[in-house]
């Protein structure tokens, strides 16, 4: 089975049911990997089976720290033996770092997972961070804006985004930059 083929298929298993509005965003995160293959080339599928699991965490099957990158990296190491580089991207999506250092996760994420190629980091966060909550296309600004709303400035999530900001819109403007110089404007 492709690479993708089995990331869809678990995503789905994973969140379809519990938590179909995170599918909804999940799909739409994979759709926007599709649009990055012309300066992806040969990790364009990897990209969109990362994306298409980022959130794989959330899962209530699976949540135990409460730190969706942590603990669906750890589930796709541990139990889907997942491709290594996928297992990466996934425990660091977003900025993970800055989230883990708020709840006081910081060493043990760093601790069991490096960090993959800034390209590959750059797309992930594009995609997730242009993508809304039902799937459809954003800008980051409005994302970050968005999860500000949804969260509250003064939480873990609201205080990580709002320190990720400058990062995540930084990461955005080069993927566009990289997409525009192949002559794909996003």
């Amino acid at each position: 089975m492709r690479l993708t083929e089995w990331a869809y298929d678990l995503s789905e298993r994973m969140l379809a049911e519990p938590l179909p509005r995170r599918w909804a965003h999940v799909r739409g995160v994979a759709g926007r990997a599709r649009e990055l293959a012309p300066i992806l080339g040969a990790d364009a599928d990897l990209m969109e089976a990362t994306a298409v699991l980022h959130d794989v965490g959330y899962s209530p099957s699976i949540a135990t720290t409460g730190f969706h990158p942590l603990d669906g990296a750890r589930f796709l190491r541990d139990q889907e033996n997942a491709d290594e580089r996928l297992v990466r991207l996934v425990a660091h999506h977003s900025c993970a770092l800055l989230e883990a250092e708020e709840r006081g996760l910081r060493d043990e994420l760093a601790s069991e997972f490096e960090l993959e190629r800034p390209e590959l980091v750059d797309a992930l966060i594009f995609c997730d961070m242009t993508t809304t909550p039902d799937g459809g296309h954003t800008t980051s600004r409005a994302r970050v804006e968005e999860i500000v709303g949804r969260y509250g400035p003064d939480t873990v999530v609201g205080r990580f985004i709002q320190r990720a900001a400058p990062e995540i819109h930084a990461a955005a403007g080069r993927v566009e930059k990289r997409m525009a110089a192949v002559g794909q404007p996003m």
